[in-house]
């Protein structure tokens, strides 16, 4: 196993909003940065339909994992006795998970795979481990690599430690995410001090803890998360652009299924929209440029459904919607709907979210940020704060709207 990662020739940097600059020592993340499925990601919003409330959430899922690396290679610089206990091995693996972590995702964000059954996780275990550029990188680097970055991502990995700084509840994903989409979006709700965060973490028994003095700054972080949730990625009307998404891929499949060259004319859509396998070609093919440009063809089609649904998304023409109360409201919308003359098939869809703020620990369950007393003893964060215990044994917030058009629409 190489303990000799090769270095660029100087250190590159790229300038970031967020962290100020991106700053890359070791070749593989530059020749990593530049493969083409890492390109990929220039084309896929961070926030998928979440700009058609925030103007300014046009930041992509390139810059959020730029962004992740950054904060890694951060946390292993400075956290109190990190690097003593890493191999330059793992901190290579965990730099290039945190760059690689999203790879896999799919067009419109984490709606893509609500209307298609296709899972990010998957496709970035995939793209690791198999034929494509990130991989060839990955093994003439060490054949060792490609394995321990995926199971780093996919939770696999034996030492816990290295899948705690990439995904847990206190990791560098969520605090490059919360600062990121909070300065695209122009709100304040996702700000925390990360630096105290990051200057108040410590390594105890293989375990990166939160020193004592740093709760506060924790607790902030976490409030973070639940107003974000709340004000920007669950945004109703964020949500109808998802759901005018989902019943658009479901109009698409329903016609895949009557008719297999149904949607010829798009054909990079046909293996989302068919049972089957999906190649990593056919993966890394579809962006959101791709699906926009379908979209648009899509607005000439024969089918008058696919032409609204794909109209409506382009120019913005979203669903109404309200909060789910009982059936005989649902039968009411479903009712008018039908005589606007929509099919309440694809026109009424009921959408139903929920955010847990804060998972405790829980026995046999790798879950809970671990705070590190003044005396010594480990406590768990719901045990510490009272705020976060509040947190974590209250009611789960919940959120059931329906979304349809309230009135008949004219064809552009």
């Amino acid at each position: 196993m190489s303990n000799n990662f090769k270095k660029c020739h100087e250190l590159k940097v790229m300038r970031d909003p967020v962290h100020g600059y991106i700053n890359v020592e070791y070749q593989i993340i530059w020749d990593l940065i530049n493969a083409p499925e890492f390109q990929r990601l220039r084309r896929i919003h961070q926030l998928g339909g979440t700009y058609q409330v925030y103007h300014g959430a046009e930041h992509s899922r390139f810059s959020h994992s730029v962004g992740v690396y950054e904060l890694v290679r951060n946390i292993i610089e400075k956290v109190a006795g990190l690097k003593d206990v890493l191999s330059e091995f793992e901190v290579v693996a965990l730099l290039c998970a945190g760059l690689l972590h999203d790879v896999g995702h799919g067009p419109f964000s984490h709606a893509f795979e609500a209307v298609t059954s296709v899972n990010h996780e998957e496709f970035t275990d995939r793209i690791i481990l198999e034929d494509t550029h990130i991989n060839k990188i990955l093994r003439e680097t060490s054949e060792d690599l490609p394995q321990l970055v995926a199971d780093i991502i996919a939770h696999r990995a034996e030492r816990k430690l290295l899948t705690q700084i990439i995904s847990s509840q206190l990791d560098a994903d969520r605090m490059d995410y919360l600062l990121r989409d909070s300065y695209f979006t122009g709100v304040s709700y996702g700000e925390f001090d990360l630096n105290r965060i990051i200057r108040t973490l410590k390594v105890v028994d293989d375990r990166i803890v939160v020193k004592e003095s740093g709760i506060h700054a924790v607790e902030d972080y976490i409030m973070a998360r639940y107003q974000m949730y709340w004000q920007v990625y669950l945004h109703p009307t964020s949500r109808s652009f998802e759901m005018i998404l989902l019943a658009l891929f479901k109009r698409m499949r329903d016609l895949t299924l009557e008719d297999r060259n149904a949607m010829d004319s798009i054909s990079f859509i046909k293996p989302f929209v068919s049972k089957g396998d999906i190649s990593l070609k056919a993966h890394y093919q579809l962006d959101e440029s791709t699906c926009l440009s379908g979209f648009m063809t899509l607005t000439e089609c024969d089918d008058p459904i696919l032409r609204d649904l794909s109209s409506r998304l382009l120019n913005r023409d979203l669903f109404k919607y309200q909060d789910v109360l009982d059936n005989d409201q649902m039968e009411s919308i479903v009712a008018s709907v039908r005589n606007l003359g929509y099919d309440p098939e694809y026109y009424v869809i009921q959408d139903y979210t929920t955010q847990i703020l804060y998972m405790p620990y829980e026995e046999g369950v790798d879950s809970g940020i671990w705070v590190q007393m003044k005396d010594g003893s480990l406590v768990e964060l719901s045990k510490a704060s009272s705020i976060v215990h509040g947190f974590a044994t209250g009611n789960m917030k919940e959120d059931s709207k329906v979304f349809f058009p309230d009135k008949v629409r004219t064809e552009i």
